[in-house]
């Protein structure tokens, strides 16, 4: 999965063709913009203190750069993977099914971020013997990508953190919103429901990592 990650963000998108694909720049303004108007439009769920705090934290807050636009996956996860039984999963471009135009940091921090999740919320790793599990620490795994990609460490991770858990969150949100309408088709549709006030709490404990007051 890392080295999957660190080949495809090293991709000159410009000169592959797709120089005029997407929307470069703005990523994070963007996708906030999104994912917040959503969550405050949705009355029927209401509203969370935390997540209203860390939207105003995140606006505040965007890396000054953007982490620069590159070509990006935006749901890579390794419950998505398909595992040849002798080949890495990354071999020969596979399991990369979508293609998108914004931040490496966040892409990455997407998929890392179930080092910090429980698995009652998604199935994380957080609390879990990583080492027994024969699993790389989450700073090793940050430490294997940035050298794959000539780094020498990776600004604003904790940032991009919080930014990956407001989006899971809003995510939940709306699916509260619905569950509340009797509009949700999942069976887990409740799960989410009742697990959202702590994936919030969790979320905003990334934002104090990234040094929110």
């Amino acid at each position: 999965m890392n080295a999957a990650m660190a080949q495809l963000h090293l991709v000159a998108y410009h000169t592959v063709g797709l120089g005029d694909y997407g929307r470069p720049g703005n990523y994070f303004q963007r996708q906030i913009d999104r994912w917040s108007k959503q969550y405050f439009e949705d009355a029927d769920a209401g509203r969370d203190p935390n997540m209203d705090r860390l939207i105003a934290w995140l606006l505040a807050n965007i890396p000054p750069d953007d982490d620069a636009t590159s070509v990006l996956h935006g749901d890579f996860r390794i419950d998505k993977l398909i595992f040849h039984p002798a080949e890495p999963p990354y071999s020969g471009g596979s399991g990369l099914g979508a293609v998108h135009a914004g931040s490496r940091g966040a892409d990455l921090a997407y998929h890392a971020m179930m080092y910090r999740m429980p698995p009652r919320i998604v199935a994380g790793l957080a609390g879990a013997d990583i080492a027994a599990l024969s699993i790389l620490g989450e700073a090793d795994y940050l430490a294997a990508y940035c050298a794959r990609t000539g780094r020498a460490a990776m600004p604003g991770y904790d940032f991009h953190m919080a930014f990956n858990f407001f989006r899971l969150a809003a995510i939940f949100h709306g699916i509260k919103g619905r569950a509340i309408r009797a509009a949700a088709s999942s069976a887990h549709a409740y799960e989410r429901v009742f697990v959202f006030p702590e994936l919030m709490a969790i979320a905003w404990q990334q934002a104090v990592r990234a040094g929110a007051p």
